[in-house]
């Protein structure tokens, strides 16, 4: 086997953090040498959380913003634009250091947001990948409203429906947020992915495309995907312990941004199994004051106990919330953490259904656990992923949005009935579940789709198809 030097670059959020730090664990149990690149405050805030693993290392790039983090509604568009500017030189001299010091640089791997890292890559002549934190079935819509329509809303009826292959027909509720012309980050969020498709069409043979996900669960996105170009499906990208089994020990994804209360094992160890609601919305999503509420007494009404992650927040408002809904719950009910070990609760027998935003992190690990959930999107791609759970694999519902309020008291309820109750929709659903589980499981151990997918790009022939 070739021995290979990836060096993998990821935006600093825990959304984008998760998947590329698994795929560097995966490439170098394999015997790769991998290198992790984030930015410098951002490996500063998970460097005491980083997995210590042989051939595994680390390394910054500048964003121009070294001392400070951008603050939530901060100047974004100016962000893009220093990571831009700063992060491609230093990336180019980073490059530049691994060939001198006799480490070269075989496969540079770049998140969402990153585009410009394909041009150093291509500037580099070095092969480049861009790892699809998304499910592939919105990087396949992605591709059809750029090539379709040239990102040109005047050019795009809205109200039309998308069509991949052999899926149901995508509304424009169901197309990732971004798309829609009144969405607030359209503006910054447009070229950021045209210029993704257009690096990715530059160089049709010599450009990757990983995709975090498995043959078994996107099938038609990936065959419509690899008529496009270079697509090669290596997820799902998730802790071993809860795939492939070969590393017990590997229960974290590591680089964690937030710091995890495990008090909640104990009372998860309390609880009859399939019995306990798991609610958390991600990293980035921001809940209304309204939507609080009814969430919390959607679960109290529902008389099923629930664990709820609400993140700590620097806003004193926020914060006060916080803990008058943390009043109201009484321990035996329910319990509420500001942030947890997602995939070690999900794996846990009491847990019977999974509330969630459906972002792509969150959706394949319910999947890989076997647990049925109950989708309230918010952003991005994340009306795409509810659309499939519900629609493609059955495995879930999908609220309806209500103004500003994503879900309310009374239909949280009525689903909850209906994912954890005695019907046939919901017998049906929990079936389903358990499948994808046992597929994910199959798709990476030995022999499996993704299990050969990756020996493909160990062994070069992925890199050079």
């Amino acid at each position: 086997m070739k021995h290979h030097h990836f060096l993998i670059i990821s935006f600093p959020v825990q959304g984008h953090i998760n998947p590329t730090l698994q795929l560097a664990k995966n490439l170098a149990r394999g015997g790769a040498k991998v290198t992790f690149a984030t930015t410098v405050r951002g490996l500063q805030r998970v460097q005491d959380s980083l997995p210590t693993l042989n051939g595994l290392s680390y390394a910054t790039i500048s964003d121009g913003h070294d001392e400070e983090s951008i603050k939530p509604g901060g100047d974004i568009v100016g962000y893009m634009a220093d990571l831009r500017r700063v992060g491609s030189q230093n990336l180019t001299e980073i490059v530049h250091k691994f060939l001198d010091e006799g480490r070269p640089v075989t496969c540079l791997v770049y998140t969402l947001l990153l585009p410009w890292a394909a041009a150093v890559a291509r500037d580099m002549h070095v092969t480049s990948a861009f790892v699809s934190i998304q499910c592939a079935t919105a990087f396949a819509i992605y591709h059809q409203f750029f090539n379709s329509h040239n990102g040109i809303h005047e050019n795009w009826n809205i109200e039309s429906s998308v069509i991949i292959p052999k899926l149901p027909l995508f509304a424009s509720s169901d197309l990732p947020t971004l798309l829609l012309p009144d969405n607030p980050m359209n503006p910054l969020m447009v070229p950021i992915m045209r210029e993704h498709i257009q690096e990715l069409e530059k160089d049709s043979t010599g450009s990757l495309v990983f995709l975090n996900t498995f043959q078994e669960l996107e099938k038609e996105a990936i065959k419509y995907l690899e008529d496009k170009m270079s697509v090669i499906a290596i997820g799902p990208l998730v802790p071993s312990a809860f795939s492939d089994g070969n590393d017990s020990t590997d229960k974290s994804f590591g680089g964690d941004l937030f710091i995890k209360n495990e008090d909640y094992f104990h009372w998860l160890n309390l609880k009859p199994e399939n019995s306990v609601v798991y609610v958390s919305f991600g990293s980035l999503v921001v809940m209304s004051k309204e939507q609080k509420v009814e969430i919390l007494h959607g679960l109290l009404e529902s008389k099923r106990p629930f664990l709820w992650v609400i993140r700590s927040s620097d806003n004193e408002e926020e914060e006060g919330m916080k803990k008058m809904l943390e009043n109201e719950v009484n321990n035996g009910d329910g319990i509420i953490v500001p942030w947890c070990s997602q995939m070690e609760v999900l794996s846990h027998k009491s847990i019977g259904s999974f509330v969630t935003h459906c972002g792509w992190n969150s959706t394949l690990e319910s999947l890989v656990c076997g647990v049925p959930s109950i989708g309230c999107p918010h952003f991005s791609d994340q009306t795409t992923d509810a659309k499939m759970v519900e629609e493609v694999w059955g495995s879930g519902v999908r609220a309806r949005a209500n103004g500003e309020v994503m879900i309310e008291r009374n239909e949280l309820k009525k689903y909850l009935e209906i994912v954890m109750g005695d019907g046939e929709r919901g017998k049906e659903i929990r079936r389903n579940a358990l499948k994808w589980k046992a597929l994910a499981i199959e798709a990476v151990k030995d022999g499996g789709s993704t299990y050969n997918n990756l020996k493909r790009v160990l062994e070069k022939s992925g890199l050079d198809s």
